[in-house]
């Protein structure tokens, strides 16, 4: 549906950004970010272009590379599901730290070089107008330019249940609602897919929103499109 309202809007035109969180919900992260590489290519083919967020979860994988012991946090995370999805069988939570070391060399050894280089360069936040792009939030108060990564990817109540305003409309996921939130301040769009059955996505033009969203039916998967308004 996203690529082809951008093919729509014409060439040249149109930017997706995708919000994080691409692993750890189910075995098939491997596909998913294969998916995301083949919707990039597809993208720059009809010229437009692809953001793809660093979230929470693709954080952990990378800590855990990089330290090992790390990963009973990871697994209550998901990290599980994502190493059975790359063929990585992982030790019990209470593993001693050297078969851990052992996980952390079978996951890198695993991951195809454009997955690892993919998720290495992922950006924390995207401004585009009127709209800042980020996995879970603000720390209020705080310049962009001097916001700590951990917050950009893992703030929860502290952003979420400020009141003062932003300046601009943070649009974000990280935080599952059963449907999509949209208030002056924020636009949450994470409807907790692997659960619940509901993709959301958005088109922003000027101080137009529309929904786009894909639900998961007994007989099928049924999309629908609607405008949003705050």
């Amino acid at each position: 549906m996203i690529q082809a309202d951008l093919r729509a809007a014409g060439a040249g035109r149109g930017t997706a950004v995708l919000l994080g969180d691409y692993i750890d919900r189910g075995v098939g992260a491997r596909a998913v970010i294969e998916r995301i590489l083949e919707m990039w290519r597809g993208l720059e083919r009809q010229g437009a272009a692809l953001v793809a967020l660093r979230g929470n979860h693709e954080e952990m994988l990378l800590r855990f590379l990089d330290s090992p012991a790390l990963g009973p946090a990871w697994m209550d995370l998901g990290g599980r599901e994502t190493l059975l999805g790359y063929g990585v069988e992982p030790p019990p939570p209470t593993a001693e730290p050297t078969a851990w070391a052992r996980t952390a060399a079978a996951l890198a050894e695993a991951l195809p070089p454009a997955h690892r280089a993919f998720i290495e360069a992922l950006p924390l936040h995207h401004v585009e107008g009127d709209y800042l792009f980020v996995h879970a939030g603000l720390r209020p108060g705080v310049a962009l330019a001097d916001q700590k990564p951990d917050d950009l990817m893992w703030i929860r109540d502290a952003f979420l249940q400020d009141p003062r305003p932003t300046e601009r409309l943070v649009v974000h996921g990280h935080t599952p609602e059963p449907e999509v939130w949209l208030d002056r301040r924020r636009l949450g769009l994470d409807t907790g897919a692997y659960a619940t059955g509901l993709l959301s996505a958005v088109r922003l033009k000027a101080d137009r929103i529309l929904l786009f969203q894909a639900r998961r039916h007994p007989d099928g998967v049924r999309v629908e499109t609607r405008p949003l308004t705050v």
